[in-house]
């Protein structure tokens, strides 16, 4: 298993030597252009974490979830997945932290610790997504690739509870 990423290293150069293609000229032309990308990329995507720290260190990710904790709470959603299901959308690695809260505080195997799953594998980083791919292409209207990425994510949020509700209770 070690020798795997090797191997398969050794593969693409020999095979770059039997077509007759300058391997360290090829090398170079991608790092250059992997650099021309992170030149384009990078301003975007500081301006995103740091409006992601600003979210959760604000207040605002608490104060929304508690607003909308009544209505979860009558519509049978647990009210302990309300700042998870509006981070996921925002941030994956602030999302998995809340996750790991959640499999402390209530355990992976209870009703919130699987919705909680079931939502971490069935949501996207959508603002990141759309941000970072967009950036990267130079597309600068999005149209409604947003606003059905979002109603996706609210779907899949709705649906985690619904899921783990009709086949693992």
């Amino acid at each position: 298993m070690a020798y795997i990423v090797p191997l398969l290293l050794a593969a693409v150069c020999v095979y770059g030597l039997v077509r007759r293609v300058d391997i360290f000229e090829a090398f170079v032309d991608g790092a250059r252009e992997g650099m021309r990308t992170v030149v384009t990329i990078a301003p975007t995507l500081i301006g995103l974490l740091v409006a992601v720290g600003m979210l959760r260190s604000s207040g605002v990710l608490a104060a929304v979830s508690s607003l909308l904790t009544p209505v979860a709470r009558a519509v049978g959603i647990p009210a302990e997945l309300l700042p998870m299901g509006l981070l996921r959308p925002v941030s994956g690695s602030g999302a998995t932290a809340l996750l790991t809260g959640i499999y402390e505080d209530f355990g992976p195997d209870s009703f919130v610790g699987r919705c909680a799953s079931v939502l971490s594998g069935s949501t996207e980083t959508t603002f990141y997504a759309v941000t970072m791919y967009y950036s990267a292409a130079g597309i600068k209207k999005i149209r409604h690739t947003l606003l059905s990425g979002v109603l996706a994510d609210m779907t899949a949020f709705v649906m985690c509870v619904v899921t783990v509700r009709l086949l693992m209770q």
